[in-house]
C-alpha cells in the first residue's frame, strides 16, 4: 500500500481560501477503525458548500470534503470488516468534521460503515449516495404512515435534483403515480424517462398566494425544497396524507398554518439521513439494492474524474446539476 495518495483539500486562512488536489499520507488521515481504498464518491449540495469560503459546513481547516464514499477495506481493527470487503459510508460527520470521500484513502469509525449490499456495484452505490438514501428514507417513512399506490398520486418537488430524481425513479419502481415538479422546462423528457406520470411547474405547486388550505391534489409528497414550497405542498395534501421534508433549498422559514394538520390530519415527516440509526440504515441499503433500485439507475448519473471535481462542485451550487454526479476517485 503506497503511503502517498491524492486528495481534494480545502484550506482557509484569514487571508486566503484554496481548493486543490494535494498529496497526503496515511498519517494525515483522522483516527478510525477502518481504512478504505476509495473507488467512488459523489457530488452533493453540502459538498458544494464545503468547497467555498462561506459555506458554513467545514468545521476546521485544512479539510477533505465528500459526504459519500464507496470502496474496499484495506485494514480494519473491527472484526466485522475484513481486508477486501466492499463497503459504503455516507452521512454522520463524513465530509463535515471528519475527512471525507474526496481522497484515495479514508479512515472512519466502524459504526459508520455499511457492507455493500449484494445487487449493487460501488458505482451504483454512489449513484444513490446520500441523495438516494434520503429518498429511500422518505419513502420508508411515508409508507410507514400509510402511503400506498392506491391512495393517489405522490408529488416530488425539486424533481431534477439528486434527492428529487432518485425519489421520482424509486416511487415509479414502486408503482406510484408520480407528479414531478420542476422549474426547468427543458427537463420534462428526463423526468418522464425516470417514470413521472405528470409534470407540473414550480409556480403551479408554489403560487404567489398560498391558501391556508387548498385543493386535495396528492396523497403524499417528498419535498427536498422546504420554505414557501413546503407550505404550499401541505395546503394541497389530501386528507390523512403525509409530506416528507428533507431539505431547505427554498429557505428555512415555512409560512404555513395549523389548518392542514387539524382539518385534514396531514402529517409532516422530518427526514434526517445523517444520524439515521444503523439498523434502519442497513435495511434501507438492502432495499436500494432490490425493490427501490430503479431499472434505469444508470440514466440518473454521469461520471466525472477526480480532476473535474472543482467544476462539478461549482455547478451544483449554481443549480446546473441534473440527477447525480458520481466521482471516480481511484481504480
Amino acid at each position: 500500500m503506497s503511503n502517498s495518495f491524492k486528495a481534494l483539500v480545502v484550506n482557509k486562512t484569514e487571508e486566503d481560501f484554496s481548493l486543490n488536489v494535494e498529496s497526503l499520507t496515511h498519517d494525515d488521515l483522522p483516527e478510525g477503525d477502518v481504512t478504505i481504498r476509495v473507488h467512488y464518491s459523489s457530488v452533493n449540495y453540502k459538498d458544494g458548500l464545503a468547497s467555498i469560503p462561506k459555506g458554513n459546513i467545514v468545521k476546521s481547516y485544512p479539510f477533505v470534503p465528500g459526504i459519500d464514499l464507496a470502496g474496499v477495506v484495506t485494514s480494519s481493527e473491527d472484526s466485522r470488516y475484513q481486508e477486501g470487503d466492499e463497503v459504503v459510508v455516507t452521512s454522520y460527520e463524513l465530509g463535515v468534521s471528519h475527512y471525507g470521500g474526496y481522497s484515495e484513502y479514508a479512515r472512519v469509525p466502524a459504526e459508520w460503515v455499511i457492507p455493500l449490499p449484494e445487487g449493487l456495484t460501488m458505482k451504483e452505490a454512489m449513484t444513490f449516495g446520500t441523495a438516494g438514501f434520503t429518498a429511500a428514507l422518505s419513502i420508508h417513512q411515508l409508507e410507514k404512515n400509510g402511503l400506498s399506490p392506491d391512495n393517489g398520486p405522490v408529488l416530488v418537488t425539486g424533481a431534477t435534483g439528486g434527492v428529487g430524481s432518485m425519489a421520482v425513479s424509486m416511487l415509479a419502481k414502486r408503482n406510484y403515480d408520480v407528479i414531478a415538479s420542476t422549474g426547468k422546462e427543458s427537463e420534462h423528457d428526463y423526468l418522464r424517462d425516470l417514470g413521472a406520470k405528470e409534470i407540473v411547474s414550480r409556480d403551479d405547486v408554489n403560487p404567489e398566494k398560498i391558501r391556508p388550505i387548498g385543493k386535495q391534489r396528492w396523497a403524499g409528497a417528498i419535498d427536498p425544497v422546504g420554505g414557501k414550497t413546503l407550505a404550499a405542498v401541505l395546503s394541497n395534501t389530501q386528507y390523512g396524507g403525509s409530506v416528507a421534508v428533507s431539505g431547505l433549498t427554498g429557505g428555512g422559514d415555512v409560512p404555513t398554518t395549523v389548518f392542514p394538520f387539524i382539518l385534514r390530519g396531514v402529517n409532516l415527516l422530518g427526514i434526517d439521513s445523517v444520524y439515521c440509526p444503523k439498523d434502519l440504515r442497513v435495511k434501507l441499503w438492502e432495499r436500494m439494492a432490490t425493490d427501490l433500485k430503479p431499472d434505469g439507475l444508470q440514466d440518473i448519473q454521469h461520471e466525472v474524474s477526480f480532476d473535474d471535481l472543482p467544476e462539478a462542485l461549482s455547478g451544483i451550487l449554481a443549480g446546473k446539476a441534473r440527477g447525480r454526479t458520481v466521482v471516480k476517485v481511484s481504480e
